[in-house]
């Protein structure tokens, strides 16, 4: 009668049952506990996109483009010309900040004090035209003459001038009424006249690269100064050349400043792209 109580009494009979009574009592507990946390931390949710319709999502698509950053610039209006130290800080501190191919660090007064005794005139002068290893208006040919006429006033003052700042020059509204005189004392349009092809760019003379070297790139690139690879250094030039040629006249254009130097675009002078481009070849050229 004993064995018969006990079979009743439980209904592990072998060790596979006791092992899955045994997870069992782990696992079902664990499950409960994950049901009931979630059952109340449990919140109306949305699926992935649902709320691309609301206020807000259409407010941010149709948000314009330039409240991200972006200025819109009219091209009509008006040049608003830099301060002095804006100008400084943009174009002349490349040289004047460390006194770069002997351009004076601005505070150094020992330095500035023999420039402020030329006057203020001639200095601005020299800054606007270029003078020896100073390309004009600092190689930025897009700076108008009161803007350098204000850095150096900025850079003077630095070391003990009195310089004032420029004003803008006002500009005369007489000439406009002029267009209205023409339209009334214009002729009657001639006859129409055959369309004739716009001529070709004239091609540059072959002696062009070396003539832009000679009147601006040797001021630089003779001495090797402010890092420009001197004229004939197949060492300085070699790395340079690796780049390509597209590289070297973007650089010679646009400008470059870098750890191998300073170069302002098109050596600071007027040249056209295609001159740059030669005399940048000829450059080449002569250190391969």
């Amino acid at each position: 009668m004993s064995d018969a109580h006990d079979d009743h009494a439980s209904g592990i009979k072998t060790p596979k049952q006791l092992i899955a009574a045994v997870l069992a009592g782990f696992i079902v507990p664990i499950i409960g506990i994950v049901l009931l946390v979630q059952y109340v931390a449990s919140d109306d949710k949305v699926g992935s996109g649902s709320n691309a319709q609301t206020s807000e999502a259409i407010a941010a698509r149709l948000k314009p483009v330039s409240d991200e950053g972006f200025i819109l610039k009219d091209s009509n209006a008006p040049k608003v010309l830099q301060a002095g130290d804006a100008v400084y800080k943009a174009v002349c501190s490349s040289c004047h900040a460390a006194g770069v191919a002997g351009a004076p660090k601005v505070g150094d007064v020992a330095a500035w004090s023999t420039r402020i005794a030329q006057g203020y005139e001639t200095l601005v002068s020299h800054a606007v035209n270029g003078i020896r290893a100073m390309p004009a208006k600092g190689g930025n040919p897009d700076l108008d003459d009161v803007e350098v006429a204000r850095a150096v006033a900025f850079m003077a003052n630095q070391a003990g001038a009195k310089f004032k700042e420029p004003e803008a020059k006002a500009v005369s509204a007489a000439p406009a009424a002029a267009p209205a005189v023409a339209e009334a004392a214009a002729p009657a349009p001639a006859a129409p006249v055959a369309v004739v092809a716009a001529a070709a760019p004239a091609a540059l003379p072959a002696d062009a690269g070396k003539k832009l070297y000679d009147g601006v790139c040797m001021a630089c690139h003779a001495a090797g100064i402010a890092g420009a690879p001197k004229f004939g250094d197949k060492t300085a030039w070699a790395d340079r050349i690796k780049q390509g040629a597209a590289t070297l006249h973007d650089h010679a254009i646009k400008g470059y400043q870098g750890k191998a130097g300073v170069m302002p675009a098109k050596g600071g002078s007027s040249a056209s792209d295609d001159e740059v481009k030669a005399a940048v070849d000829y450059m080449a050229a002569a250190a391969k």
